[in-house]
C-alpha cells in the first residue's frame, strides 16, 4: 500500500442482494465507485488475452455471435463444476485486482466504495480497510434471483449454494445494510454509513 491512500469500503454481499442498488447510492452521494464487477468483464472483453485463454480451456461455446464472451453460457459451465470455477478465478482475480489499483488510485475522493462481490469467497486482505456487507434472507435472494434472470428454483439455489454463506459473509462485516424493505429504507441507511465514513476518513491516515 502506498502511503496516505483513500480509505476503502469493500461492498459485497450475496447474488440479488441488492449490492448493485446500494453502490449506486453512495455514488449518487458523490463517492468514487469502483466495481470489480465491471472490471471483470474489461479484463475478457474481445482481444484481450483472458478473453483468449477462456476460449483455450473452454472452446468457442462460450462466445457470442460477435466474438464477446457468453457470460451465461460461462456461468453455466463454472457453476457446474467447482474445478472449473477455481481455474476460472485463478485467470481472472489477479488482472481484475491490478486494474482495480489502478482505477482506485486515480479515483481519489475522501473515502471509496469498491464493490467486490465475492470477497467473502476469496477471503478479506488489504485491498480494503472496512467490510460492508448487504444482507437479506436467502428465500428472498432467490425470489429476485428468479424475477431478474429467469432462473428456475432449482438454478437459483444452486448459484447460492456456490457462493459464501449469509453467515461467512456477515463474519467479516464491520458494517451492515440490510435490504428487505424499499429503496428510501435503503437511502436512510446509506446516508448514516456515509457520514459515518467521512467522519472516519477525517480522523485516518493510512499507509
Amino acid at each position: 500500500m502506498t502511503a496516505a491512500r483513500v480509505l476503502r469500503i469493500g461492498l459485497t454481499g450475496g447474488i440479488a442482494s441488492g449490492k448493485s442498488t446500494v453502490a449506486n447510492l453512495f455514488a449518487a452521494l458523490g463517492v468514487p465507485l469502483i466495481d470489480t464487477d465491471v472490471l471483470a468483464r474489461e479484463v475478457v472483453a474481445p482481444g484481450t488475452a483472458g478473453l483468449r485463454a477462456i476460449v483455450e480451456h473452454f472452446d468457442a461455446s462460450v462466445l457470442n455471435s460477435d466474438g464477446s464472451l457468453d457470460r451465461a453460457a460461462l456461468r453455466a459451465r463454472v457453476f457446474a463444476d467447482p474445478q472449473e470455477r477455481r481455474w476460472l478465478e485463478a485467470l481472472t482475480h489477479p488482472a481484475i485486482r491490478a486494474l482495480m489499483e489502478m482505477r482506485a488510485a486515480a479515483a481519489g475522493g475522501p473515502y471509496q466504495i469498491i464493490a467486490i462481490p465475492l470477497l467473502a469467497e476469496t477471503g478479506r486482505d488489504d485491498r480494503v480497510d472496512r467490510v460492508l456487507v448487504v444482507d437479506c434472507d436467502p428465500a428472498l435472494q432467490i425470489a429476485r434471483l428468479q424475477a431478474r434472470d429467469g432462473s428456475t428454483l432449482q438454478e437459483a439455489s444452486r448459484i447460492l449454494a456456490a457462493q459464501a454463506s449469509r453467515e461467512q459473509r456477515l463474519a467479516i462485516a464491520d458494517d451492515v445494510i440490510t435490504n428487505d424493505g424499499g429503496i428510501a429504507r435503503l437511502r436512510d441507511q446509506v446516508e448514516v454509513l456515509h457520514r459515518r465514513y467521512l467522519a472516519l476518513a477525517a480522523s485516518t491516515t493510512l499507509s
